[in-house]
């Protein structure tokens, strides 16, 4: 009878087990960007959708309120009714179901950008949109602690489809040093020299215009020294810009109402 030989072998090898290392962080390497900037991609399809159903809601306000455009906040007493939420500046209590787009959204957290959840004030409550005030709800002094919100009629903007409301904004905070990454509710348009508009979904933001629909933007970054000692490198480090259309910066053709 012949005698079989079973070839046997043992475990990996020192060598075999450090190239199996390798191959793995190599592929490591390759996929973990790929599998954040997917992330990043869900991120940005939600934060498009909390921007444009809060536009919808403001159209639904307008309708409601004499197609006066929904006004960044309204006061009575000691409260005041944000569009986001309500905060009593006796208790110091925030309550989200009072913020003036409530009643035709129901539901508090599509004011918050899924990417950016800052807490710098987590007293008022800060979602990480803003408003472009200046234009669609200005400020009038009326005392040395007063004023009035004045948001405009629907009919005095000449381009609502071309006109933004809402965006995805930070600022930075040069209080500290380096400057600190904060969240940010009220938009300067560019004349005003004070960048707020963050790209932080893969490079752009997410703006709702005023006619209710929305779209994302790529910010357009200023270089050098500009504004109140502001430096242009870090805002773009930051990833935070403007809306610009004409490339003059100077001019406010996306946020004005003509």
């Amino acid at each position: 009878m012949q005698g079989s030989s079973i070839a046997r072998r043992g475990g990996f090898t020192l060598i075999e087990l450090l190239v199996v290392i390798a191959i793995i962080a190599i592929l490591a390497a390759i996929l973990f960007p790929v599998f954040a900037q997917a992330r990043e991609s869900a991120r940005k399809t939600q934060c498009m959708s909390n921007i444009r159903q809060i536009g919808v809601g403001a159209q639904m306000y307008s309708q409601d309120y004499d197609e006066m455009i929904m006004p960044i906040a309204t006061v009575s007493g000691m409260t005041v009714y944000y569009w986001w939420a309500a905060y009593d500046g006796i208790t110091g209590v925030r309550e989200e179901s009072l913020g003036l787009i409530q009643p035709y959204m129901k539901n508090h957290e599509i004011d918050i950008c899924p990417t950016f959840r800052n807490e710098t004030r987590p007293t008022v409550g800060h979602t990480g949109y803003a408003y472009n005030y200046q234009y669609l709800c200005p400020y009038i002094q009326t005392g040395p602690y007063t004023f009035d919100l004045r948001p405009v009629a629907l009919a005095a903007i000449g381009s609502p489809a071309g006109t933004v409301f809402l965006v995805d904004s930070a600022r930075l905070n040069y209080r500290f040093s380096p400057p600190r990454l904060e969240s940010q509710t009220f938009l300067d348009p560019p004349s005003s020299a004070s960048p707020g508009f963050h790209g932080r979904h893969l490079d752009t933001g997410s703006i709702a215009w005023v006619d209710g629909h929305a779209k994302a933007m790529r910010p357009v970054y200023r270089t050098g020294s500009f504004g109140a000692g502001y430096d242009g490198a870090t805002f773009q480090q930051h990833r935070i810009g403007d809306i610009d259309a004409d490339g003059d910066l100077s001019t406010d053709e996306l946020f004005d109402l003509e």
